[in-house]
């Protein structure tokens, strides 16, 4: 195969290949990468191009058990040995293997990354297709699996880090193979592609649209008996290992090959998806989440029907949600739409409104049927991902949950919506310092959060570690490029200044943090802004709650535990006792709830309101629940 030479200062032309084994190559000359230690460092830096990759990620891969005291002195060296060994990057001749906050970053071209040309040439076809040109489509899908060697990284997989970004790769070039297989069987020329998809088939039994492509390529190839017979041991295959039927839109492609000639057709399947693919674009700037990510494409690659990412304002909901959404085009044939529950403003809309968008986006077809029952049956009859975006309360989105069928439904809210179940939940806690660093760099320029990390450290901690301050920050640095990095991390630390320096354009902090604020009941509003004061220690326990809001300790537990309910308040992950745990707001939406009391509009209760206790009666007779200046705690 041939590779494109690529330029990098006087160091000659290198080209890096992880769709096969790990090679590099300079000027065409196979490079020796060293020990295996070093190719797994190389590796994983090469999976993340031009991303800093954290230090706990390399000694993962490297030492997946028992990593020795030693083990950043030996990534070091490790780095050192491949900065050496492949010279200088070609922009300007600066280092190809730089260290900043974030981690490890190695600067690559796409034109010497076999994975970034893959990419390249992968969206180049879809966008031919999307536009109607299938064989130019075809022909730039082909040029892009034609750079796939075997399976990548095969020669380092027994790492359990390396083998996750290969299997990662892997399920990117089944999907790019896909797309290729359905374009040719368009153009009718199913033939170049039968005996590939056949292969892939034996390696990816369960994968559904392989399944699909290759019934329909033996199919118009005038193989009827074969491809009938594809779908029967794919049935019992689904029987036997998941207990599940093939999906309806498998089940009506088969249907529709009995008693038929020869004919040429795409996948029922992928027809299907073309008119049910609604998705917001990903942010390049996205960021860590990666347990939480492994998490959600499980579930929803399993029998969950209904999670729930919940978190507070600007924790990221709507990015992971989106992006897992965008990753599971294999697992939902028919389709994967994203609906907004709220208007811009940030108030709830109708049921009736949120329906008929989902009709029109899915195709549900109008009939007699209520438009509730219209959608449930069609939920029954597809496997389709919908993602909920901002759920304001349970009753928003019980109508629209699937009932039956294969559906799932991806429901992203501030509060646990505890009131749903059976549910999958996943709660979204702010950024490690790593991660939100990493997200400010991508922003700033690795370059620029490396003159002072120590200032870059103390910004994002004023961010409260919250992805959408961290992303705002860097936004408004990335055009302030004169302000010192400290300057900025003190403005962000003065408690009175802080939401009024987190706005970039028409991106504002404090307007989704009211928005926040405004979702909570008014009693709640009034015991977050006691409890705020105490937030800036660090949290509080259950007792100085207890001696803030003037209450008995039910009383506080049970106003504590509302907030945690709303996503107002934040608890430990593990089992702990409420007297030991230890209780957090977050510190931008405590600002604002400070900032609301000392205006008088803290949104309190009438002064004669009073905190319930568990039994429903007044807690504490010395509680009233009025609006007023809070106290410092």
């Amino acid at each position: 195969m041939t590779r494109p030479p690529v330029r990098t200062g006087s160091a000659g032309a290198v080209y890096f290949s992880l769709l096969g084994p790990l090679t590099a190559r300079l000027d065409g000359r196979e490079l020796p990468l060293g020990p295996r230690k070093q190719r797994l460092v190389l590796a994983t830096l090469l999976a993340r191009p031009n991303t800093p990759v954290p230090v706990d990620v390399l000694t993962d891969a490297v030492w997946p058990d028992d990593p020795p005291r030693t083990a950043r002195k030996n990534l070091q060296v490790y780095v050192s040995a491949a900065r050496a060994l492949l010279g200088p990057a070609g922009d300007g001749g600066r280092d190809r293997v730089v260290h900043g906050c974030g981690g490890y970053l190695l600067r690559i071209a796409e034109g010497e990354l076999d994975t970034l040309r893959f990419g390249s040439l992968a969206r180049a076809g879809r966008a031919e297709a999307g536009r109607g040109d299938l064989r130019s489509a075809a022909r730039l899908l082909r040029e892009a699996l034609d750079l796939w060697e075997g399976p990548p990284l095969n020669d380092l997989r027994d790492s359990a880090g390396v083998a996750e970004e290969a299997d990662r790769l892997e399920a990117r070039c089944l999907t790019v193979y896909e797309d290729w297989a359905e374009a040719e069987i368009e153009l009718g020329r199913a033939a170049v592609a039968v005996d590939g998809l056949r292969d892939l088939v034996e390696r990816h039994p369960l994968r559904e649209r392989l399944r699909a492509a290759w019934m329909n390529s033996l199919h118009q190839s005038g193989r009827q008996a074969e491809a009938l017979a594809v779908y029967d041991d794919y049935r019992q295959l689904m029987a036997r290992e998941l207990g599940l039927e093939p999906s309806p839109a498998m089940a009506a492609l088969y249907r529709s090959m009995l008693g038929r000639g020869r004919e040429a057709r795409r996948p029922a399947a992928s027809r299907e998806a073309l008119s049910a693919v609604a998705l917001p674009a990903c942010t390049g700037a996205f960021t860590g989440r990666r347990d939480e990510l492994r998490d959600l494409l499980d579930v929803l690659g399993g029998e969950e029907r209904v999670v729930v990412v919940s978190g507070p304002a600007g924790a990221g909901k709507s990015a992971l949600a989106v992006r897992a959404a965008h990753l599971l085009a294999d697992r939902f044939p028919d389709g994967r739409v994203h609906v907004r529950v709220r208007r811009e403003d940030g108030t709830a809309r109708g049921r009736e409104e949120i329906l008929a968008e989902l009709g029109r986006l899915c195709g549900v077809p109008e009939g007699n049927a209520a438009p509730e029952d219209a959608w449930q049956e069609w939920l029954a009859r597809h496997r389709a991902l919908v993602v909920l975006d901002g759920v304001p309360d349970e009753a928003s989105v019980r109508g629209l949950l699937p009932r039956s069928g294969a559906c799932s439904v991806l429901v992203t809210a501030r509060g646990q919506l505890a009131g749903l179940a059976p549910v999958h939940r996943i709660a979204l806690p702010v950024l490690a310092d790593s991660e939100a660093l990493e997200l400010l760099g991508k922003l700033i320029g690795i370059g620029r959060l490396r003159t002072d990390p120590a200032a870059a450290l103390r910004i994002v901690r004023a961010c409260g570690a919250l992805p959408l301050a961290v992303e705002v920050s860097g936004m408004r640095l990335a055009v302030l490029r004169h302000l010192p990095l400290a300057e900025y991390a003190a403005r962000l630390e003065d408690p009175s200044a802080a939401l009024d320096e987190l706005v970039a354009g028409d991106v504002s902090v404090r307007h989704r943090v009211a928005s926040g604020w405004r979702d909570l009941a008014d009693g709640d509003r009034w015991v977050l802004g006691r409890l705020a004061g105490l937030a800036e220690a660090g949290g509080f326990t259950l007792d100085r709650a207890t001696a803030a809001l003037g209450c008995g300790e039910r009383a506080a537990i049970r106003a504590v535990e509302s907030l945690i309910d709303a996503g107002a308040v934040t608890s430990p992950a593990g089992e702990v006792t409420a007297h030991a745990a230890l209780y957090e707001v977050p510190r931008l939406l405590g600002l604002y709830a400070r900032e609301r009391g000392a205006s008088g509009r803290g949104g309190g209760l009438p002064a004669d309101a009073r905190v319930p206790s568990p039994g429903g009666l007044p807690a504490h007779t010395g509680m009233p629940v009025a609006a007023g200046p809070l106290s410092p705690g």
